[in-house]
């Protein structure tokens, strides 16, 4: 075994042995207790989490909320095949366009995890692992979006065939996060491209867009900062404090936060969150509940759980355990998005340029062009493209 892999196979034993304890024994987290100089539980530091879990349970698990020794070898072994695999993003040829294509996007991924957690998915509960079915209400709100994205793709490359719809030309049914096919404006774009952050609860994926979090601490409130993905972190400051939330007609981006502690936990409920947070359907009326605990100098606790009764049939509940990063000053940077700072510029420019030259009868009409699932239409036509 190589030392890498001794180092993995350590740490996860280390994890399952702590979990367990922490399962079995709930004063095995007290007697880990390290405290701030005033004597709260010290949240303090940056945090990641360093291991490949679903969000969901694979079906073939079923109620099963751990792994053994044996699966976790088996499933790191998968991750590291994976790895080696060279797909879309294929960097053969040092110096090429597709070398210096993928390079950029591996500066922003990260490294793979090639460590399996011991958890079957981050999802504890309901028991089966999955998150609940969505209400009527919810479906309806699904399938009409989905619709207004089918009809505004097609006539083109990546939609079905026939003239464009005339929802070309209508607002989307809801506030849009979407990457529509359109751009007459910031709105039509999708969330990313417009550099508004990731969704809360923001649950810290290794691999594709790890980050980290780091979190300070006062007597009166908890200040959480996420570096993660592209430009996409956010700060967070939570008052600890028995006030009510603001009056309902007052929404925040990441909603309205209070904190209390019960005994170990930190214990942070947010709710009046605005219509531009999307997390699997639910938006203006998620409310969320979150438990920080230390278990112990290396381990943070994170468990949420998600509420919205317009959405889902019942609430669910997500638990990670973050690892400790080091202390170092430059750890942690300011997330910068450019794509909403110069990218959407050009995004937009190019449509109006485009849109001028089919006036002048130079190019395709921009509606015939698919520009939200990655297809292309054709110019000239194909029959015309070789020369005479």
């Amino acid at each position: 075994m190589e030392t890498g892999e001794i180092a993995r196979s350590s740490n996860t034993v280390h994890l399952l042995v702590k979990t367990t304890a922490l399962i079995l024994y709930p004063a095995f987290a007290m007697s880990q207790s390290i405290l701030t100089q005033w004597g709260d539980p010290d949240l303090q530091g940056i945090w990641s989490n360093p291991y490949a879990t679903p969000l969901e349970r694979p079906m073939h698990y079923g109620e099963r909320e751990f792994l053994n020794a044996n699966e976790i070898a088996a499933a790191e072994q998968d991750l590291l095949r994976q790895s080696q695999q060279i797909g879309r993003d294929s960097r053969e040829g040092r110096g090429t366009e597709r070398d210096v294509a993928r390079a950029y996007n591996d500066h922003w991924r990260g490294d793979p995890s090639l460590s399996r957690g011991i958890r079957t998915s981050m999802i504890v509960s309901p028991s089966n692992g999955q998150i609940p079915e969505l209400t009527p209400e919810a479906q309806a709100r699904v399938e009409a979006k989905n619709e207004y994205l089918r009809d505004l793709l097609q006539g083109t490359s990546g939609g079905r065939p026939g003239p464009i719809s005339p929802k070309r030309f209508q607002p989307s049914p809801d506030y849009n996060l979407d990457r529509i096919n359109r751009t007459d404006g910031p709105e039509d774009r999708s969330s990313m491209e417009r550099c508004f952050g990731f969704n809360m609860p923001l649950l810290m994926q290794s691999g594709t867009y790890g980050g980290v979090a780091r979190i300070i601490q006062s007597r009166d409130f908890v200040g959480i900062y996420y570096d993660v993905g592209q430009g996409q972190g956010f700060s967070r400051i939570i008052p600890i404090s028995n006030t009510p939330h603001l009056p309902n007609h007052i929404r925040q981006r990441y909603g309205d936060a209070r904190a209390h502690w019960e005994g170990e936990v930190l214990v942070v409920d947010i709710a009046n969150f605005t219509n531009k947070t999307n997390f699997h359907g639910s938006r203006e009326n998620l409310h969320l509940i979150e438990r920080y605990q230390r278990l112990d100098s290396e381990t943070l606790s994170y468990q949420v759980t998600v509420e919205d009764p317009t959405t889902f049939i019942e609430p669910f509940t997500i638990v990670q355990e973050l690892t400790k990063n080091r202390d170092e000053e430059n750890q942690v940077y300011e997330a910068g998005c450019h794509e909403g700072n110069y990218g959407m510029i050009g995004m937009l420019t190019n449509t109006r340029a485009a849109e001028r030259a089919f006036a002048e009868g130079r190019g395709p009409d921009p509606a015939t062009q698919d520009n939200a699932t990655g297809g292309i239409t054709s110019w000239p036509p194909a029959e015309t493209t070789e020369a005479p």
